[in-house]
């Protein structure tokens, strides 16, 4: 089946608010196993709105419309699809008492009378209770095809959607959507797709679709079946074999799963703790570790090292070294990781220092130049990354290196204590 999505909103048409709706509602279309070749975006006017619908439904089974639904008089989806639709408005009275109760939970008893208009709906519709605002999402059937009007703010139509509309959707489909996301470090996108062009040529089902991540490269396996036990076993080959391919660079197969949760539960897995020692990165990679609930099992402190003092005072790095070798280094980047983690009393030691630009670059230390050090209980691997991008990007790119630096010396580590244990 095919689907169209539509938003409403002039502050949406007008870039005034980012549209997460639309891009929320994409992916669960696809999750689902329905077809999805047009968006479109529309103001809060009656006749372009008609013309978007009427458009929407000469070429496509269903028409998710989101937005425009509250009680205000530019408010006008509802009556545009009753209107598209041929269908009369009428007063629904349990939605109205789901109002009047909304109301008066909230202590509100001045309702004004444009409230009510959220309680009319057209004939026949199907109504979706709203447990988290006024306005009901509405399903109208017409001759095989379907509108469903979903209401704007994220916080209703989220949970409305996987409550009431999802369940709706997955009746009219016999075969749905299944995918698993295989994410890598350490490979460009370009070379990543190279080194998976014969698989992504001629396939039909599963499909594999890559997507370019600062500092990563996620590829989406999806299979079309009825069952997910029987769109396992269709990806299951594919996997195998980019598992075969990138080998340890694929950190994750969890969609859901981040690079820096991957580092928190190795760490957890040797009982090691860890500390962060960053210079152009200014705390971001420490961030990105506190993004993962738990995290204070492994990360006691960190240290932002900018200023050559701070790192000569804070973990100790040589003065001797600053001057021969400079804040940019790999001497000084190991030198901030050992100092760092014994200050802190970690097991771990993971350092950034760099020249993130505009400018400050040199030839021989361009911008974008980062250098990075790991230490693991005193065994030290040193590394030396040329990003590009402005400022931001840059960053943004030394704290991922930094985490999969990490990532990769605690396989490392981990692999040897099990083969320790084995001797």
């Amino acid at each position: 089946m095919t689907v169209e999505l539509i938003s409403v909103g002039t502050e949406i048409l007008m870039g005034n608010i980012v549209n997460t709706n639309a891009a929320f509602l994409s992916a669960q279309c696809v999750a689902l196993g329905l077809s999805c070749y047009h968006q479109s975006v529309v103001g809060d006017n009656e006749g372009r709105m008609e013309e978007a619908m009427q458009t929407a439904l000469s070429r496509s089974d269903l028409v998710l419309i989101s937005g425009g639904l509250g009680p205000t008089r530019d408010d006008l989806t509802k009556e545009v699809a009753a209107k598209v639709m041929e269908k009369k408005l009428v007063m629904d009275m349990r939605t109205r008492d789901r109002i009047q109760a909304y109301f008066d939970q909230i202590k509100r008893p001045d309702i004004t009378e444009n409230n009510w208009k959220q309680a009319v709906v057209p004939e026949g519709a199907i109504v979706l209770d709203n447990d988290n605002g006024t306005a009901p999402g509405l399903i109208l059937e017409k001759e095989g095809k379907a509108m469903i009007l979903l209401p704007g703010p994220p916080g209703e139509l989220l949970p409305l959607f996987q409550k009431k509309v999802r369940p709706y959707l997955e009746q009219l489909q016999e075969e749905k959507m299944y995918s698993c996301m295989v994410k890598i470090c350490s490979v460009g996108e370009s070379r990543a797709e190279t080194m998976v062009a014969d698989l992504l040529e001629g396939q039909t089902n599963p499909t594999i679709a890559p997507y370019a991540k600062t500092g990563e490269v996620h590829f989406r396996i999806t299979a079309r079946e009825k069952t997910q036990e029987a769109a396992e076993l269709l990806m299951e080959p594919v996997l195998k074999e980019m598992k075969r391919r990138f080998g340890s660079r694929i950190y994750t197969v969890r969609e859901e799963e981040t690079l820096e949760e991957v580092v928190v539960r190795l760490l957890e897995q040797g009982c090691l703790t860890i500390t962060t020692v960053e210079s152009c990165t200014g705390g971001l990679l420490s961030g990105q570790l506190v993004n993962v609930p738990g995290a204070s099992k492994v990360l006691e402190r960190g240290f932002v090292t900018y200023s050559n003092e701070a790192k000569i005072q804070m973990v100790g790095v040589s003065q001797a070294t600053l001057e021969e070798m400079g804040a940019v280094s790999q001497e000084t980047a190991e030198e901030m990781a050992e100092g760092g983690r014994k200050a802190a009393g970690a097991d771990v030691g993971i350092s950034i220092t760099g020249v993130a630009g505009p400018g400050g670059g040199t030839e021989e230390k361009p911008v974008g130049m980062v250098c990075m050090a790991c230490s693991i209980r005193g065994e030290i691997r040193r590394e030396t990354f040329y990003f590009s991008g402005d400022r931001e990007k840059i960053r943004k790119s030394s704290v991922v290196q930094g985490l999969n630096l990490v990532r990769e010396e605690l396989l490392k580590y981990l692999e040897g204590q099990i083969s320790g244990e084995s001797a």
